[in-house]
């Protein structure tokens, strides 16, 4: 399985994480977790579709996604060849560009066209019509741009809380938040609900989790070391909220595999 992030233009950079592409050849039906890690998703299969299970029973998707805020993880299984590019978009971007509330699609996996009607379809039957990695991620650059150019994005108080959020390794309080931004606890959960999706304090965890696959990253070997670093005092608090995102055991998660999930997490390739 090939597995590929590429950047975006840097007029891009305020709206977009990354792009990214995977790949498979290989029709075998594979399992694949997907985890939380902080951003919303745009996807588009230009190989196989792939079935989704986010509850108990297994569902087939479209070819064409929105993913939400996710708070917990699920389950995704190829049925046949992969061809996947997606944007990656940053945490408020999709409610500047089209005015939507993000609360909608928490722990969704929406068909794209019932989140946006056909405002992306040009840009859909463009990727679909080419062959090559560098001719879809111009499609993509271009399409963004004059989305950018017709909805200028200025730095909000939700921006600046998201950039704490960040900053911070999800380690700040709702109340620092709140008077860092100059407004009330109340009207920071209103503002990450519509433009994130999810509550600052749930958000703060998931940046949080992130933050251990990057010290892992970074060569720290010793999980107490670990939870100290990323904010848990306890080792047993660490353990729950790592499993409450995985449904592993840290010293059972494989961090080194090969998959969508570690990929996803892992920033450095």
């Amino acid at each position: 399985m090939i597995f590929k992030r590429v950047a975006p233009s840097s007029g891009l950079a305020e709206l977009i994480e990354c792009y990214w592409i995977v790949e498979s050849h290989d029709p075998a039906p594979r399992q694949q977790k997907i985890i939380p890690d902080g951003f919303p998703e745009i996807i588009f299969h230009y190989g196989d579709p792939y079935r989704i299970k986010l509850g108990r029973r297994w569902e087939p998707q479209s070819k064409s996604l929105l993913a939400g805020q996710l708070s917990k993880f699920f389950f995704l299984e190829n049925t046949g060849v992969s061809g996947i590019i997606g944007i990656k978009l940053k945490p408020a971007a999709l409610t500047h560009l089209f005015d939507c509330t993000m609360h909608r699609y928490t722990d969704q996996v929406v068909d794209l066209h019932e989140a946006f009607g056909n405002r992306l379809q040009a840009m859909e039957s463009e990727l679909r019509s080419r062959k090559s990695h560098d001719a879809m991620i111009g499609i993509l650059d271009r399409t963004f741009m004059e989305l950018a150019e017709a909805a200028p994005v200025a730095a909000t108080n939700i921006d600046k809380a998201i950039d704490l959020v960040f900053d911070s390794k999800g380690m700040i309080p709702v109340a620092d938040l709140a008077a860092a931004i100059g407004v009330g606890e109340r009207q920071v959960e209103r503002l990450f609900k519509k433009y994130v999706g999810l509550s600052p304090k749930l958000y703060a965890r998931v940046i949080r989790f992130n933050y251990i696959f990057q010290l892992i990253q970074e060569g720290n070997p010793v999980w107490t070391g670990i939870a100290y670093d990323s904010g848990f005092y306890d080792q047993s608090h660490f353990i729950r909220n790592f499993k409450a995102f995985t449904g592993e055991d840290p010293t059972a998660y494989i961090f080194g595999e090969k998959n969508m999930a570690n990929f996803f997490l892992r920033k450095k390739e």
